[in-house]
């Protein structure tokens, strides 16, 4: 029997399978117009600005979301693992506790955030951008950090009440209001100014838009004063703080060492070798769009049944979603082989095939990788082993950019592509060996 039959026959009979498919089928149904959108207005921001400013514009709002990340305490993913849990046990007290201090907690980062950009802005400017009177720049679009002041709560929330698809719903709306000034920016030859705010105002539209979505459900499942439950009702609050520094390191961590990658170039090299950069990390970065649409609803199902200690049940889910990610990650993998050039000259212009190509094919290496074993830092985190994670990435993290000194400036973005390969292809096996052997642990305990 092919992997295709298998995978299709899995579908017939795994009911648990099915509804996670199922469920980000329609998140990525919802998001296919998002999608379109977003392809057509990136190709034409391509088409509009020259490569160095390309490279400014993303090196600015790299900057905003790596501030952002290095202080916040991925919250989403603590309101996932216990949120999920307290409502699965009907302990709604726990839960909207849980809400507050994750809602208040959140909003104090993301105006931290803001701040630290702010102060920071001159030397963004001169060091990584090196361009001048760009200070202002950074300071503007981190505006979207104050709007997006309670996203992470509220994907957590619409995560685990399963309502995933209105994040779809308001990806629609953020997209159609930036297409629609990207393409006036465009026919009216706008600048790069018109265009930071163009993705500023998605920005704001998407945080808001989330924020409402998750209180309407929080309404909806804790009642209407939840917001007022005592922080005290948390009896787990030394447990639920080191879930959340943990995180919170090892999103620092995954910033610095893997999201971060436009700042590393334009700090190695330049503004224009980061615009050659982006144009091979946006055709490579095609391949997360459905596992996208999976980590949202694999994350929650992986949680509950390592909660209710499903260990056969758990390891036959995670051998065939493995299946069907692979299969399709390796199909759109050769895709970008064969038509990789072409796509690149369509998308974003003749003048980024030769530069940008080289590096998208060293790219596809380590990220068709991750996005088919797309559930390794999931499963560690529901294990309650995010330590093991956060020393993994850091060890291998450090060894990709004590290398980036070395070969970048030498041989410029191929070498920062490869590297990344490396750190995607290390740190996804280790955390995928050690979480399948402590479940084998754990399934011999029972």
């Amino acid at each position: 029997m092919s992997l295709f039959q298998k995978i299709t026959s899995n579908l017939r009979e795994d009911n648990l399978l099915r509804r996670v498919l199922n469920s980000s089928f329609h998140l990525f149904s919802s998001n296919t117009i998002s999608l379109a959108l977003s392809v057509l207005q990136s190709a034409l921001v391509f088409h509009l600005l020259e490569v160095g400013e390309r490279g400014v514009l993303r090196i600015v709002m790299s900057y905003a979301a790596t501030v952002n990340t290095l202080l916040s305490f991925r919250l989403g993913e603590l309101i996932v693992r216990y949120g999920g849990e307290y409502l699965e046990t009907q302990e709604k007290e726990k839960a909207s506790a849980l809400m507050k201090a994750a809602s208040l907690t959140e909003g104090f980062v993301s105006l931290l955030a803001f701040i630290v950009v702010v102060l920071t802005s001159g030397w963004a400017s001169e060091s990584i951008a090196k361009t001048p009177g760009t200070g202002w720049m950074f300071i503007f679009f981190a505006i979207g950090l104050l709007a997006n002041f309670n996203t992470e709560t509220s994907l957590g929330v619409l995560q685990i009440t399963r309502k995933i698809r209105l994040q779809g719903v308001i990806n629609l709306v953020q997209s159609l209001i930036t297409f629609s000034v990207i393409v006036a920016a465009y026919f009216l030859n706008g600048s790069i100014e018109v265009i930071l705010f163009a993705y500023l105002l998605s920005k704001a539209v998407f945080g808001i838009g989330m924020f409402t979505a998750a209180r309407i459900q929080l309404h909806r499942v804790l009642g209407a004063g939840w917001w007022r439950q005592s922080l005290s009702a948390l009896t787990a609050r030394r447990e639920i703080a080191r879930f959340a520094v943990s995180t919170n390191i090892s999103a620092t961590i995954s910033k610095v060492f893997r999201e971060s990658e436009i700042l590393w170039v334009g700090f190695f090299i330049s503004p224009v070798a980061a615009g050659y950069y982006d144009a091979a990390l946006t055709i490579v970065g095609f391949l997360s769009l459905p596992t996208d649409a999976l980590i949202v609803n694999t994350y929650p199902e992986v949680n509950r049944l390592i909660v209710i200690k499903a260990w056969t049940q758990l390891k036959d889910f995670l051998r065939k979603i493995t299946s069907f990610a692979s299969l399709y990650n390796l199909a759109l993998a050769l895709g970008l082989v064969l038509f990789g050039r072409l796509i690149l000259r369509v998308y974003s212009g003749e003048q980024y095939v030769d530069a940008a190509y080289p590096a998208l094919l060293a790219l596809l290496v380590g990220l068709a990788f991750n996005y088919s074993l797309y559930w390794n830092r999931s499963l560690l985190l529901s294990l309650g082993m995010p330590e093991f994670s956060i020393k993994v990435t850091l060890i291998v993290g450090l060894i990709k950019i004590a290398l980036a000194f070395v070969l970048v400036p030498r041989f410029g973005i191929v070498a920062a592509a490869a590297l990344l390969s490396f750190y995607y292809i290390a740190t996804v096996g280790v955390q995928v060996w050690r979480g399948v052997k402590k479940i084998r642990q754990l399934e011999i305990a029972a």
